[in-house]
């Protein structure tokens, strides 16, 4: 009985992994997506879900065949259940501007809400959605709403948007099996398209000489999506600018002049709620310096500055890898934005409470953990510390990776290995 008792176990085991990993798309899913329309609201001490409509959507372009994915990055996760069986059929990761927020010292006196949307590929049959924080004080999943579905529901919108423009720029091939990264234009007038086309075309070619972007075009469409806009550029509150744009971009995001950013991720969706969408990227008109970027949310930066192909690297590599900021020593809105007593999700910092999980398996033997900074070797890899806007208690992998400074030796060994592994996700 000793020596059957691990045999079943194993079997077991290998069993549930089976039936985890076989999800049949086609079993739950038609080709359509269900979107879904939500507030995130409340402080610094408490935040709430507030459901606000559900619509369907023309086109399902993401993974068929990740549903559930191996990492769980990003400081809230929404899944969906098949309400007959209980099985769980989809899994999303993402983070918002709305938690960057809730770190401010502003959020300590005045509540907010933020409108935020979720997509999945349209359900077959009845399902039950739930919506997850992650719990700042141990790193674990808290759930914040669970809600039902019948997506036959005459009450689910299948009311069209505008439709704009689109040119492809980047033919890798079927939606489904690709990286769908769609660049649209913010603070653009209907005459400057010319110049946005002109303008994604150089930030594309800049994007595929980066590694490991170069290796792996194969596997991206890129489209530019023409969204016009009344005026040019975005709001600048510092110098007093204020424009009208399809997406509300703005300077000044949380008091610093260089973070560029929209609070609406709504009006965001509202541009590609027609266009095969894996990963947004918001091209706004202007020479001033700036960008923003947020996992599973959008990346954005301005067109006409000469950092231009540096910072969209950079703020790309948050929103579609979920790479954390590596730098320590500049200004930032946030407090106490890392529980160091947790292992933060990102891949390419740590705290050391489970560096096991990280890239402690890509170091060089007898490497020192902190290891010293050593200026004749930028790019020597290693445990340095500071990282996360915080100087003390975080480490990253090299002291000058593209997630510190604006670099054209681009990324460290580990962020590249965690780009593959978000390209590996949507077309393998």
């Amino acid at each position: 009985m000793k020596r059957i008792l691990p045999l079943i176990l194993i079997i077991c085991a290998f069993l549930t992994a089976e039936s985890k990993a076989q999800i049949r798309y086609d079993d739950y899913f038609t080709s359509k997506s269900l979107r879904i329309d939500f507030l995130l609201a409340g402080d610094c001490s408490y935040q709430k879900v507030f459901i606000d409509k559900y619509s369907e959507e023309p086109i399902w372009a993401g993974t068929r065949t990740n549903l559930i994915p191996s990492f769980e990055y990003g400081e809230y996760q929404f899944r969906a259940y098949d309400k007959a069986s209980g099985t769980e059929i989809f899994r999303y990761g993402f983070s918002t501007l709305f938690m960057e927020w809730r770190s401010t010292l502003e959020a300590k006196s005045v509540p907010r809400a933020y409108p935020q949307v979720v997509t999945m590929p349209y359900p077959k049959n009845t399902i039950e959605v739930e919506f997850f924080e992650r719990n700042k004080a141990d790193g674990k999943w808290v759930s914040m709403l669970k809600s039902t579905i019948d997506p036959a529901s005459m009450f689910i919108s299948k009311e069209s948007k505008a439709s704009y423009p689109r040119v492809k720029i980047v033919d890798g091939g079927t939606p489904e099996n690709k990286v769908d990264m769609v660049f649209v234009a913010e603070g653009y007038t209907k005459d400057q398209m010319a110049k946005f086309e002109k303008d994604v075309r150089f930030m594309v070619d800049y994007f595929f000489q980066r590694e490991p972007y170069k290796s792996r075009k194969g596997d991206f469409n890129v489209w530019a999506v023409m969204s016009p806009s009344e005026s040019v550029g975005p709001d600048n509150p510092g110098k007093n600018y204020w424009s009208r744009t399809p997406m509300a971009s703005t300077f000044y995001t949380f008091g610093t002049d260089r973070y560029l950013t929209t609070s609406d991720y709504k009006a965001v969706r509202d541009v590609v709620w027609d266009v095969p969408t894996d990963a947004i990227f918001i091209l706004t008109n202007t020479e001033v310096y700036g960008g923003g970027g947020i996992y599973n949310y959008y990346a954005m930066a301005s067109s006409d500055n000469r950092y231009r192909g540096e910072v969209m690297i950079h703020e790309f590599g948050h929103s579609f890898a979920g790479l954390g900021d590596e730098y320590f020593d500049s200004e930032t809105a946030y407090e106490d934005f890392y529980n160091l007593k947790v292992e933060p999700w990102e891949p390419n910092i740590t705290t050391l409470v489970n560096f096991g999980a990280k890239w402690k398996n890509m170091l060089p033997a007898n490497t020192p953990i902190p290891t010293p900074v050593d200026l004749t070797q930028p790019r020597k890899l290693g445990v340095y510390e500071g990282g996360g806007y915080m100087s003390k208690g975080i480490y990253r992998p090299i002291d000058k990776c593209q997630m510190r400074v604006n670099t054209k030796d681009g990324f460290c060994p580990v962020c590249q290995q965690a780009i593959s592994n978000a390209i590996d996700y949507f077309v393998k």
